[in-house]
């Protein structure tokens, strides 16, 4: 790793954006039934199911879930990066809420 990384800052700032795209999708990140469809649903994800034509009207939900699926890899690399130095980065409910739910996911995939 090349220079200094401000963990604590960065789980922060993805933390916020996890939460306002969970406002947009009404995610309820205490229904762990919820969140982990959502997790499910973010791992299955690849982007070339997705086919945004710049004729068609733009799905919110779907770019919102998007972004989602983005800041999941971002909040999954902030932890692996930081835990590689002996620093454990995480954010809040929403966050906790979502890294559970991936990580479950994932081990009942093995």
């Amino acid at each position: 790793m090349a220079g200094y990384e401000n963990y604590m800052e960065d789980a922060q700032e993805i933390e916020l954006e996890i939460e306002r795209k969970g406002i947009a999708l009404g995610i309820d990140w205490n229904d762990e039934a919820q969140v982990r469809a959502l997790a499910r649903e973010a791992l299955d994800y690849s982007p070339d199911d997705t086919h945004l034509k710049a004729s068609a009207p733009l799905d919110h939900t779907l770019l919102a879930k998007i972004d989602l699926f983005g800041l999941a890899g971002l909040m999954l690399r902030t932890m692996e990066e930081s835990a590689g130095i002996g620093i454990e980065s995480h954010g809040g409910v929403a966050w906790k809420a979502f890294a559970k739910a991936l990580w479950a996911e994932v081990a009942s995939r093995k």
